[in-house]
């Protein structure tokens, strides 16, 4: 199964960083431009500015405020659970909370921990493991995806220790 082309364009990105320091990463500050967010730099949570990015590069443009993970649960149609390529919404801090996480779906590990590309993870681009029972909820930029979308392949988590603080 090819990825969703949003997802293969995400992938690209994997291992990209933040520039510690003074400096700022230029693809970064180049998503936070074009999405018009508040801040500038990659001090500060860019998580829906990834998601933003990419898919503004591919050309399925974004939600309002898209560097706010939360405003991701508005973007497409709702999926009941977890698609490969789809868009995960996470609570970060608490569930009734403002704050939270985005990315998108690859694959889950051995103990069902959902594995995901985002942004801002560990200050970079990188795929991680997330407990399912963060989740707010799942979203596809367009119709709803293929049925094999939904058999997530099992991905190596390498001992990783369950995102818990994207900040």
């Amino acid at each position: 199964m090819d990825d969703p082309k949003w997802l293969a364009k995400a992938r690209t990105y994997v291992g990209m960083s933040e520039v510690p320091g003074p400096k700022h990463s230029p693809v970064i500050t180049r998503w936070l431009a074009k999405l018009k967010a508040p801040f500038k730099d990659d001090e500060t949570a860019w998580c829906g500015s990834f998601v933003g990015g990419v898919l503004e590069e591919v050309g399925l443009g974004h939600v309002k405020d898209p560097w706010g993970a939360r405003n991701w649960l508005k973007f497409g149609k709702p999926i009941a659970g977890p698609a490969v390529g789809c868009i995960v919404v996470f609570w970060r801090g608490k569930p009734s909370g403002w704050s939270g996480h985005v990315g998108f779906v690859v694959g889950k590990d051995k103990k069902g921990n959902l594995m995901v590309l985002g942004g801002n993870q560990g200050n970079k681009v990188s795929i991680a493991p997330f407990a399912t029972n963060r989740v707010l909820g799942y979203r596809w930029p367009s119709i709803a995806p293929k049925p094999e979308r939904y058999n997530l392949p099992i991905l190596d988590s390498s001992g990783q220790p369950l995102s818990t603080n994207e900040a």
